[in-house]
């Protein structure tokens, strides 16, 4: 239905004439006389009945009133919600990522978003690349942060940054504290609490290890940071972890290895071909500025296999 065509109806109902209302509403009697008659033809039913004295509605007229107050009251304050959200009085944004993510990059950001921006709320899902990646195809969040490479056709993805993983230990521990490092030849058979099977990280790890030619054994696998160095303290395991989390643990140290360099990149996914709103844009913005590792914004469009 029209809107033009309610509105239209509403004024000729508080003018009480077709004369007062078109000039209410600045149009000519003829032109809201059409638009009168077309409401009629679209709803099958006669609304007024016309006399001497102006126009009265009839018994559908009435309903036709009743609901078209509550059909553009809705449209007015959808205008008012699409104007606030755009200057950042209101909305939402809805994220996913994984667990270095959503625990040790977006906190502070979204803080200092929210300083600034009290009314916008946030949604976060904490899960692995490849749901992540998927909840952005299908819209379920509107932002995704992944280890790349990801491939899916409904994506867009642009490089946020690089992220070290580095090897961690109590400080306890046989390897710590070693001039210069260890060696990839001291962590074989070395237990290891891992990254649980499948997950983005894991597979990076796994991968750079082999190269190594490092075979070290896995003790327990984990999703959790916080749980698995809280273990590598507890068990006097290693683990592998972002060096942006070690400030989870304060007594959790890391140790270099000697030619074993692991690192992934991060990047920011967004479904193809539909805008961001405008507080989520507002915020990537923010948190590429802040970060100094952030790769140039025209990355958007790269693709690779799944991780």
């Amino acid at each position: 239905m029209d809107l033009v065509l309610l509105q239209s109806l509403l004024a000729v109902e508080e003018a009480g004439t077709i004369t007062a209302a078109a000039e209410r509403i600045h149009v000519s009697q003829s032109a809201l006389s059409r638009r009168l008659q077309q409401l009629e033809s679209d709803l099958g039913a006669e609304l007024f009945v016309r006399g001497r004295h102006g126009v009265e509605l009839t018994e559908v007229g009435r309903q036709a009133v009743e609901h078209g107050r509550r059909i553009v009251a809705l449209y007015d304050r959808l205008r008012r919600d699409v104007a606030e959200h755009l200057g950042l009085e209101h909305g939402s944004i809805r994220l996913g990522g994984g667990a270095t993510v959503t625990s040790y990059l977006l906190p502070a950001a979204i803080a200092g978003f929210r300083a600034r921006y009290g009314g916008i709320r946030f949604f976060v899902k904490e899960a692995g690349s490849l749901e992540v990646a998927s909840d952005v195809a299908s819209g379920a969040v509107e932002v995704g942060f992944v280890t790349l490479p990801v491939s899916l056709r409904e994506i867009d993805v642009a490089e946020l940054l690089s992220d070290e993983v580095v090897l961690v230990a109590s400080p306890d521990h046989v390897l710590a504290g070693r001039p210069g490092g260890v060696r990839p030849a001291d962590l074989d058979k070395q237990p290891l609490i891992a990254f649980e099977p499948g997950s983005a990280i894991r597979q990076v790890i796994d991968a750079r290890l082999r190269e190594a030619g490092v075979e070290m054994e896995v003790a327990m696998e984990l999703r959790s940071i916080p749980t698995i160095l809280q273990m590598v303290l507890a068990t006097g395991s290693l683990a592998f972890v972002s060096r942006l989390s070690l400030s989870a643990v304060a007594r959790v140290q890391p140790l270099p290895v000697r030619g074993l360099s692991i690192s992934r990149n991060i990047g920011i996914a967004t479904r193809r071909g539909f805008p961001l709103s405008a507080p989520t844009a507002a915020f990537l913005e923010m948190l590429r500025a802040e970060r100094s590792e952030i790769v140039p914004a025209g990355a958007h469009g790269q693709r690779g296999s799944n991780s």
